[in-house]
């Protein structure tokens, strides 16, 4: 935590530099910062280190009786009572985490009183930390282990044509996520635990967290730019729809199976919801929580159902990284824009190309999908920006993530994360990344109510050269040819080697998927 004496050695665990016994290269971190220490900072303030031999304890408190106690023991250090302290500027200690983020790219930056202070299991624990992927936010103990059984719902097959286009398909989401529910408080009964504060824990809040994929994919279905504020509302509106089912699908649980065991004196049995919980926290912050409260749900009739049958499951919904089962079923990952228009993906199966089929729809209907366009879309790393014959409206559309601002990200993720009852895996892509940045960055997510984040993910310094098949030109077809020539002459001297090699170098070792096969590693 932000307050340990340890904490500035902490965030180097990960630097390639200096002495190596001092560096955990192969550990994920993460920064897990109290509200007062972000006032702090916004302040100017400055901030003080603690043992936790002498201050046991910060590390099981939050809110605002964390903010009382840390500063007593601050007027103790002052008076000299607690020798083993160290006061540093708030300030300088928040650049140094975003530096070690933006070299190392941990620690992680997650806050402690929005997980807490909006938990609905505040009454019988404190979350410590999130998991590895920084969506799961859950209690911890000596006692407990915390478990939770994710799933995923493709958010690209849940739209239907309406008057103005395509929107979402209510209907069709509700049976999805009802039975997405069912079967994950299933889990819980027949899963195989290897200890047993796991099985305890996860028996007696019966937690789950059900998330999206395919975020991306549904906005090209709607043709709306991720770096837009209707991308931004959809955000809003698709996740409050998935929330609002999946919590009707638990109250229903309730009714049938029972309510989980810790059920009294949580937020849902006090009538106060996720999207309330935003009040608890603005009170324990004395301001700072800048968030868009709008409904497009009305939930007056969900609350007097889990006022009268309560909850199966203290957690519902939490949005994971996705980033095996979406690639599976051919979809973008999680709530992520797309990395390349043509890219590659790596794992212990081989390497994969990934190509946005929404997009080669598009060229081929205005004649400009061939292959110098395939050669194109290589050698600028799947943007579209530097093409030009490429249409403006499609370069908007077809953005990468590095073309996108981060506060579209930033944004986004608040208006989810105001219906979340867990977190949400959010990657931080940045272009041109500067200290100024990082720190808009990570301030407007604390100001907009974000739990955590994850990866800061920025463009690398250098590149390779590229080369081509036609005289080093690139983009060799005028923006007023479709088609056109060009480009069938440009490879075709490539043509009669690729068909020889193949010929004589049959693809005889081709894999596929096999889920009976315990060496297959198609899934990985």
């Amino acid at each position: 935590e932000s307050w340990h004496l340890d904490v500035e050695e902490f965030l180097e665990l990960r630097k390639n530099t200096g002495d190596d016994r001092r560096r955990t290269h192969d550990m994920n971190t993460a920064n897990w910062i109290p509200d007062l220490f972000m006032k702090r900072v916004m302040e100017g303030s400055d901030w003080t280190l603690f043992s936790p031999s002498t201050c046991p304890d910060l590390h099981d408190t939050f809110g605002r009786e964390f903010e009382t106690i840390y500063t007593a023991y601050e007027a103790r250090a002052a008076s000299g009572e607690i020798k083993l302290h160290k006061k540093v500027p708030a300030r300088d200690l928040w650049r140094k985490m975003l530096s070690m983020l933006f070299e190392t790219g941990h620690p992680w930056i997650t806050f402690k009183d929005a997980c807490n202070v909006r938990s609905p299991q505040q009454h019988v624990g404190v979350v410590h930390s999130s998991n590895l992927c920084t969506e799961i936010t859950l209690n911890t103990s000596e006692t407990e282990i915390a478990v939770c059984n994710l799933g995923s719902v493709n958010l690209a097959r849940h739209l239907t044509d309406g008057p103005d286009g395509k929107q979402i398909d209510h209907a069709k989401l509700k049976r999805t996520v009802s039975t997405a529910m069912r079967m994950l408080d299933n889990v819980i009964d027949i899963n195989y635990y290897a200890v047993k504060k796991a099985r305890d824990s996860n028996l007696r809040h019966r937690p789950v967290g059900l998330g999206i994929m395919g975020f991306q994919d549904a906005l090209h279905e709607l043709r709306v730019p991720y770096a837009s504020e209707a991308a931004v509302n959809f955000a809003d509106q698709s996740m409050e729809a998935v929330c609002y089912h999946a919590y009707w699908a638990s109250t229903e649980l309730a009714a049938e199976r029972g309510r989980y065991s810790s059920y009294r004196g949580s937020l849902w049995d006090r009538g106060i919801l996720p999207i309330d919980s935003l009040d608890l926290l603005a009170e324990a912050r004395g301001g700072y929580v800048e968030v868009d409260r709008s409904s497009a749900i009305d939930w007056s009739v969900l609350r007097a159902r889990i006022a009268e049958h309560g909850m199966r499951n203290s957690n519902c919904v939490a949005i994971a990284p996705t980033a095996t089962i979406s690639n599976i079923i051919g979809v973008s990952a999680s709530i992520e824009p797309s990395f390349g228009n043509l890219s590659v993906k790596a794992n212990l199966s081989g390497d994969f190309t990934v190509l946005n089929e929404y997009l080669v729809r598009d060229l081929k209907q205005l004649g400009l999908w061939d292959d110098v366009m395939v050669m194109d879309l290589k050698h600028f790393e799947g943007s579209l920006r530097r093409i030009d014959r490429v249409p403006e409206d499609l370069k908007v559309l077809y953005a990468t993530a590095f073309e996108i601002e981060t506060q579209w990200l930033v944004e986004a993720a608040a208006r989810r994360q105001k219906w979340i009852d867990q977190a949400q895996s959010l990657n931080i892509y940045m272009a041109g990344a500067s200290g100024k940045k990082l720190d808009e960055t990570y301030k407007l997510a604390w100001l907009r109510g974000l739990k955590t984040t994850y990866y800061l993910r920025t463009m690398g310094a250098t590149h390779a050269e590229k080369s081509t098949v036609k005289s080093g030109q690139l983009n060799a077809v005028s923006s007023g040819v479709a088609g056109g020539g060009d480009s069938a002459s440009a490879m075709a001297p490539a043509r009669p080697m690729a068909v020889a090699a193949a010929a004589e170098d049959p693809a005889t070792d081709i894999k596929f998927c096999a889920i009976d096969n315990p060496d297959c590693e198609a899934c990985q």
